[in-house]
């Protein structure tokens, strides 16, 4: 950022900001090296450690895009985070030693269902709800935990019947 302010304070066409412009290009490059490696490095150690792996099939666009009428948006920090190269590299990394990658509708209701009794809370709808009790068995969740559950145990489902 401090590289990327100095190059817009440069006057335009002079020797300096061609420098600088090298110099934000490199830094950029770098950063891209890195998030690049992390991946493979994160998408290789599930590949030798798992027959399948199971993931849910979200779409990071309109996850990204901004909702107006106040409704919850991610916006710039989940396009930034690669999750869809992320899967990429995952799927070819899995299919290279003959195992699967899974991938869970992204209408599956995960964070909804208690993973319990499989009761379904049509509370936890909103993202602003972090935690919950169930109704029916009186199990206290988290919303994140409880989906990751959820979908492991439907990855497993999946790959029974596959």
């Amino acid at each position: 950022a401090k590289a990327q302010r100095k190059l817009s304070k440069k006057q335009k066409k002079s020797h300096n900001r061609e420098k600088q412009r090298k110099r934000v290009a490199i830094i950029h490059e770098k950063i891209a090296n890195q998030r690049s490696d992390f991946l493979h490095k994160k998408a290789r150690y599930l590949a030798d450690r798992y027959d399948a792996v199971g993931v849910e099939d979200i779409c990071v666009q309109a996850m990204a895009k901004r909702k107006k009428g106040g409704k919850f948006s991610f916006g710039k920090s989940v396009a930034d985070n690669g999750w869809n190269k992320f899967v990429n590299i995952l799927e070819y990394k899995l299919a290279w030693q003959g195992k699967t990658l899974i991938k869970i509708d992204k209408w599956y209701p995960s964070s909804q269902l208690c993973h319990v009794c499989g009761y379904q809370n049509a509370e936890t709808k909103a993202l602003s709800v972090r935690e919950w009790t169930c109704q029916k068995c009186g199990t206290h969740h988290n919303r994140d935990k409880n989906a990751a559950i959820n979908i492991r145990e439907e990855t497993r489902r999946v790959d029974m019947n596959a």
